[in-house]
């Protein structure tokens, strides 16, 4: 798969932390969001996943996610937004691959992505989270348009 390397700022970000298995806590954290953002009146510019664990480390009832919208610099969580976090997206150095996700298999993807990165010989996934930033609406047009963001680190020589 193809990538490239690019250094990326941080992104501050509202929205849900969820602990699960990622293919029934994502979608429902979108559905919580969606009726947050709609609510609340706020025109997102980014939609994005994050993904703080490693699914082949940690049992899915144990994985950590959160679904989110990218806020300006000062945003402030309005009243009634209960369990909404606001925090921040890392910057730093990033693989960035492009993906079309059919049949919502998310997974697919982002394997062929760590695959593709862990044959590097200048970088190695850094211990951070990964997120993937929305392109379209999937439920729309029948699938997912992607980004896909991995931290990585230079290897040592």
């Amino acid at each position: 798969m193809h990538y490239n390397i690019e250094a990326v700022p941080a992104r501050n970000v509202a929205g849900f932390h969820l602990v699960g298995p990622w293919e029934k806590t994502v979608p429902q954290g979108f559905q919580q969001l969606l009726l947050w953002v709609e609510t609340h009146h706020l025109r997102p510019e980014e939609w994005i996943a994050v993904y703080y664990d490693n699914p082949d480390e940690t049992p899915p009832e144990r994985l950590r996610a959160a679904t989110v919208v990218s806020v300006p610099e000062g945003f402030a969580v309005p009243e009634n937004s209960g369990g909404v976090i606001h925090t921040e997206v890392a910057g730093g150095e990033y693989a960035i691959a492009h993906a079309r996700v059919e049949e919502g298999n998310f997974g697919k993807p982002w394997l062929l992505f760590f695959n593709s990165l862990l044959g590097d010989d200048r970088y190695l996934p850094a211990p951070l989270p990964c997120f993937e930033i929305y392109l379209n609406d999937g439920n729309a047009d029948g699938f997912w348009e992607i980004d896909m963001y991995i931290p990585v680190q230079k290897k040592s020589k």
